[in-house]
Order: structure tokens, then sequence, then C-alpha cells
């Protein structure tokens, strides 16, 4: 009965949780594109740096249930920033980007000098996770992140801006596995979780576009690809 309790009230808060970031963003009129289908080996995540593993560390490998490859992406139109710039902004001010009436980051120590390797977030959620993230990877147009002990999902998420002619394009690419049994049923059967994540990364493109200065081209496209542990390397 106190497992059916705590259940309940995992349910409840994850609820609560999807209403309040959902709230906002049902009075967006941005057009979402979202396709889902099996994958293939060629959804396997980026290496991890063996310099970023240690017990703390919260691996594809050791989580729960099938391994997903999401990616979010807008393209800009009359963009101000080139694709360094853009992600600049993000690594110096990463707290702009995510919906703030629900989600706080916490960086102690960067003190706005921006994200280096080796730095660690926490991601405040609705629902009885937080979310703390190690920076394993750092260059001119990307930043990855790896999830630690703690965190509703295990594996990787990358945010990259890339220029293709005029256009400015902004992906953020999560390759990664619910962290145990229960979340597993919160984002792969109920799909709670998941609705809470494609909502605030959502809004976290919408956030890019803004300070690029651009025009969204073609609203937010969402692909979702899952596959089996051993088919992606876990």
């Amino acid at each position: 009965m106190q497992r059916v309790r705590q259940a309940a009230a995992v349910v409840t808060r994850w609820l609560w949780g999807t209403l309040l970031v959902t709230w906002r963003y049902l009075w967006e009129t941005t057009p979402l594109y979202r396709y889902e289908c099996r994958g293939d080996e060629r959804d396997s995540a980026p290496p991890v740096p063996e310099h970023a593993v240690d017990d703390r560390a919260q691996l594809a490998v050791h989580g729960y249930g099938p391994f997903f490859h999401r990616r979010f992406e807008v393209r800009i139109a009359d963009a101000d920033l080139d694709a360094e710039q853009l992600v600049d902004r993000v690594v110096r001010d990463f707290r702009r980007f995510v919906p703030r009436e629900v989600v706080g980051v916490r960086a102690d120590g960067v003190n706005g000098r921006g994200l280096e390797v080796g730095d660690e977030l926490l991601v405040e959620m609705p629902g009885p996770w937080n979310g703390p993230v190690r920076v394993v990877h750092r260059d001119a147009t990307s930043l990855r992140l790896l999830t630690l002990r703690g965190h509703l999902e295990a594996g990787q998420v990358q945010f990259r801006a890339a220029e293709d002619g005029d256009l400015l394009v902004f992906a953020i690419e999560l390759w990664a596995r619910p962290a145990n049994r229960l979340v597993h049923l919160l984002y792969s059967r109920l799909r709670l979780a998941k609705e809470v994540q494609l909502n605030m990364w959502v809004r976290f493109c919408l956030a890019v576009v803004a300070v690029s200065n651009g025009r969204l081209l073609d609203g937010v496209h969402i692909e979702t690809r899952s596959l089996e542990p051993a088919m992606a390397g876990c």
C-alpha cells in the first residue's frame, strides 16, 4: 500500500509539472512536427570521454528499458548571430533558455564565465527528480552534457548550432534511457515525463530563435527514434 501511495504521489507531481509546462506552450502558435519510429545502429550515442566517467556518472548502460534518440531542431532565417556566437550565448547564460517558471538551473562556481568541461549543473524540474548533469564536451559550435546519479534519464544531451547557407540551424539531441522502472513507466508507458521533456526542449529552441533575433522557419521538428539497448551499444 505504501508503494502504491508513493507511486500515486509521483504521478500527481508529474501531472502538475506537465500542466505547468504545457500551459504556456498551449498558447503558442508555433507548428510542431513530430515523428516517431524504430531506430537502428546509426542512433548510437557519441562516446563519453574517459575522464568524465566516475561513480556519479549515469551512463545509458545504467538505465532501464528502451534507448531513445531524440532530436529537436529549428531553422532560423535572418539571424544576427552565427553558429559560434549562438552557442556562446547558450554556454554563458544557460538559464535564459529554459522555461524558468517551472525549471530552475543551478551552476555553482561558474559565475558568468560560461560552461566548461567538468562543470556541473543541477536542473530543477517538476516532479520528484532533479537533473544533475556534467559538461563532457565543449567546442565552438556544440555543448554536450552527461547525466549524473539522480537524473531521471541515463545518457547524454547535446546542443549544437550550424550554418546551412543563409540559415542558422540549432538542434538539441538526446541519447538516453529511463533511469529506472518508475521513470520507464512515466516516460515510455504513460508518456508524462516524455511530454514534460518535449515541452521544455521546444521552449528552449524557441528561446534560441528569440536570442538570435532571427525568424523561425517551418516550426519545430521533433524526431524520436527508439531501439533496444543492445542495438545502441549500451
